[in-house]
């Protein structure tokens, strides 16, 4: 039999060895419990961080009903006397309702052809005030189609952020996704288009915000039957990034007549791929 693993240890050696073991065990297990703190550490909300508040539609509804009956009511009585008469819109139109863009839009018959238009814009909507008015509104017209723009959930004061006024990506997604529930009880086979926020000088301090109201509009059209999104952002801006000013007028904000022939151009140009024509009235 071979000596070396027949024989034992001498007592020195075995003394080191067993306290050597021992020594990798303490050190094991601290380690695991101080990683063990530590993940816990991370995981534990710091008490001075805000806890963000989950967005329902009702908290949505609730948070912004007072001011948009206020500020708008007057307006939506406007919309609803002006169609109220039989033969008032044209039947199987595209319905564009919206923000000042649309309200402006004084040649949408002609950009829009051969596509019949009806436009209900008011100046300064938000979603989160349009989902207040949008059952009133949308059961006024037989639309083909829908077409919702609103550039107003995120603004500046002073050219600085007015988070104070702006609404939360969940507040614009909650709005947008009610909106398409009430024109779909309404029309149920009308399709949904949803053209995105346009990059303006006048508010580029806060064109980051915008662009994730952008990401979230595309997200609910991408999950969202019968819904798409109208990507129009980028024919806005130069290679460097900046808001072409050649496309507004003077307040940097609004779209000019070249502007809404850009416009006009990109709108149907998603139209044409999921509508067929509909006949010029």
């Amino acid at each position: 039999m071979n000596r070396f693993f027949s024989s034992p240890l001498p007592p020195l050696q075995l003394f080191l060895l067993r306290n050597r073991a021992g020594s990798l065990l303490i050190c094991s297990l601290a380690f695991l419990i101080l990683h063990q703190s530590l993940c816990s550490a991370q995981e534990a909300p710091s008490p001075q961080s805000p806890i963000s508040q989950v967005v329902t539609l009702e908290s949505m509804l609730e948070k912004h009903r007072q001011r948009g009956k206020e500020k708008w009511e007057s307006k939506i009585q406007e919309m609803e006397e002006r169609y109220s008469t039989a033969g008032a819109s044209p039947a199987d139109a595209l319905l564009f309702f919206g923000s000042s863009s649309i309200r402006r839009w004084e040649t949408m018959s002609a950009d829009m052809a051969p596509y019949p238009s009806i436009n209900c814009g008011y100046g300064g909507a938000k979603y989160v005030d349009m989902v207040l008015f949008a059952d009133r509104i949308l059961k006024l017209h037989q639309y083909r189609a829908l077409i919702l723009f609103a550039a107003n959930d995120v603004k500046v004061a002073n050219g600085k952020k007015n988070e104070a006024a702006n609404s939360s990506t969940e507040e614009v997604r909650c709005a947008v996704e009610e909106i398409i529930r009430i024109s779909k009880t309404h029309r149920p086979n009308a399709p949904i288009f949803i053209i995105e926020v346009t990059p303006t000088e006048s508010r580029f301090a806060v064109w980051d915000q915008s662009r994730k109201i952008n990401a979230t509009l595309r997200e609910i059209a991408l999950t969202t039957a019968n819904t798409w999104h109208i990507a129009t952002a980028e024919h806005f801006l130069h290679a460097d990034g900046n808001p072409r000013k050649e496309y507004f007028v003077a307040d940097k904000l609004h779209l000019n007549e070249k502007g809404y022939v850009k416009w006009a151009e990109l709108i149907k140009r998603r139209l044409d791929m999921f509508l067929p024509s509909l006949p010029i009235e």
